[in-house]
């Protein structure tokens, strides 16, 4: 969403000053990625609007989910909130702040891939680790699972500075649409054999009139 004015919104990061919040705002912001996993959406997606080569992929993926999509476009706003993504859509830095996910594939970023995310399974918490570095092997780095919504929600919670922002596809879990089991319940009615209904006897069902 946007056209909100230069008004602070609940993405907000916390200390954002608007003219409603001129003091900075004190909400926590919400993930809107979150927000969709934790409503059963099976498809749930990130990019941002500068990634040229990466947006198209993650827009035909969405597409080509049976269901709604959700892809949380980031867009920066020159007007009100300049800058603002920087930190890690910056072409100097976002390598090392973000990760681009592919299912099936390490976890792995960094400018030559040499980090990656490991699953602490105690705590059920994700690490950044290097590869190399303290006997870590790219077989410790998580595989991207995403048809795994567990994972999918670790990732959706990660937030700069302390860990990279999650692109690419998050979750998809197939299984029938909406429209198909509309569809199948109608198909499923006429199979039955019930009788057609008399549209004329509809309309003058219940309560009606009669005006000469």
């Amino acid at each position: 969403y946007g056209l909100t004015k230069g008004q602070y919104s609940p993405t907000s990061q916390l200390g954002t000053r608007s003219p409603s919040t001129p003091q900075g705002s004190i909400d926590a912001p919400l993930t809107p990625l979150s927000v969709a996993l934790g409503a059963n959406a099976r498809f749930v997606a990130r990019t941002f609007d500068t990634n040229q080569k990466h947006m198209p992929g993650v827009l035909k993926a969405a597409h080509a989910h049976k269901g709604a999509s959700l892809v949380e476009i980031i867009q920066n706003c020159i007007v009100y909130n300049d800058g603002a993504f920087d930190g890690w859509t910056d072409k100097k830095v976002v390598s090392d702040n973000s990760i681009t996910v592919e299912h099936g594939k390490p976890l792995t970023f960094g400018k030559d891939g040499e980090k990656g995310l490991i699953l602490n399974t105690k705590s059920l918490t994700l690490k950044i680790a290097t590869i190399g570095e303290n006997g870590v092997t790219e077989d410790d780095i998580l595989v991207h699972d995403e048809t795994n919504l567990m994972i999918a929600t670790l990732l959706a919670h990660m937030e700069p500075p302390t860990m990279p922002v999650a692109l690419g596809v998050l979750y998809c879990a197939e299984g029938v649409s909406y429209d198909e089991e509309v569809g199948e319940l109608v198909r499923d009615h006429g199979r039955k054999g019930k009788d057609k209904p008399d549209f004329n006897a509809l309309l003058r069902a219940g309560r009606t009139w009669e005006v000469s």
